[in-house]
């Protein structure tokens, strides 16, 4: 610790305070000396022990999502007699106070795994200098830290799910994107278009629109389309709610699902089972990405660094009541 603080012109103070998460340290001194920690290599002293717990970080608590991976990771933690807590970060930015890396850095647990992949460079130094092993389970894409990391196939459930509508004899198929700054929503709209080309069928653009994942843009995106002079004759939606929000336009313009326009969504939560007709959707293993994360963070935890630290799990086309062939 005294090498690092002369090297970063510092106090060894000061250093320990960045690897204690304190907020007393300007920020540009902070890089500075995880910079070097990260240079040289340095770890905690064995004799400080961790909190003998996994926490699960998630940005924006989903119900379905959050419940269902934390099933996964209890199932492992529970093995290996370990505790587990979690931490929410607010979706707002506005609304965060303390940084959450602070909190843990603080507490010390066995390691973290953060359910989100936009996890900044910053945050992710800080983890890696307190020497708290981290993996990203991420259901939707690849985190833009080169950290350890679950998540699902989309590609393969949006090919999956474009390739139903065309087996039922769907040509005039709409798809509705997530926000296009999203990667993951990217590549499920590209899967659907790749789909689409390769079938000879080419998606149009009046038939294309990106939106947020949620039920309003749903809602809004699928008024606009179905009100069109040759509205499309089904509707592959980046997420469940977008595609429940879809539902209610088409009842709202007298349309009936599947006879008048089918829909696909992409997730699986519960709510797409009890709607009617039940929604056709992909779902994603959202328990098995639990489990996989803690796994993997396990296997960190013990060292050394295992070989495989990026895993992607499959999706799975699940058809219900929302699709049926076009109208002859």
């Amino acid at each position: 610790m005294a090498t690092i603080a002369r090297l970063a012109g510092v106090s060894p103070p000061t250093v320990s305070r960045v690897l204690n998460g304190r907020s007393d340290v300007a920020a540009d001194t902070r890089r500075r000396v995880e910079q070097l920690l990260r240079e040289h290599g340095y770890r905690r002293p064995g004799a400080i022990l961790p909190s003998p717990r996994i926490e699960v970080v998630f940005y924006g608590l989903e119900t379905n999502l959050a419940i269902e991976m934390m099933r996964g990771v209890q199932a492992v933690v529970n093995e290996h007699d370990l505790g587990l807590g979690f931490t929410e970060v607010p979706a707002d930015p506005s609304a965060r106070q303390r940084s959450w890396c602070d909190r843990l850095l603080t507490q010390r647990p066995t390691g973290v795994i953060i359910v989100h992949s936009q996890f900044t460079a910053e945050q992710h130094a800080q983890l890696a200098a307190g020497a708290i092993p981290l993996v990203a389970a991420d259901p939707n894409g690849q985190p833009t830290q080169p950290v350890p990391s679950v998540s699902a196939a989309n590609w393969q459930g949006a090919v999956a799910a474009t390739r139903h509508l065309l087996e039922l004899g769907h040509r005039q198929i709409g798809v509705i994107g997530g926000p296009v700054e999203s990667l993951y929503a990217r590549e499920r709209m590209e899967a659907c278009r790749a789909a689409l080309e390769i079938a000879g069928v080419p998606l149009r653009p009046r038939l294309a629109r990106t939106g947020e994942f949620s039920f309003e843009s749903g809602l809004a995106h699928g008024s606009e389309l179905l009100s069109q002079p040759d509205p499309p004759t089904a509707l592959l939606c980046a997420n469940d709610l977008q595609a429940l929000g879809v539902c209610k336009a088409a009842r709202q313009l007298g349309l009936r699902i599947p006879q008048d326009l089918s829909v696909v969504g992409f997730d699986g939560i519960d709510a797409g089972n009890w709607c009617d007709p039940a929604l056709t959707t992909v779902r994603q293993p959202f328990r098995d990405i639990g489990a996989a994360a803690a796994n993997l963070l396990l296997a960190l935890i013990a060292g050394p660094v295992p070989a495989l630290t990026r895993v992607e799990l499959p999706t799975t086309l699940v058809v219900r009541d929302s699709t049926a062939p076009p109208r002859s």
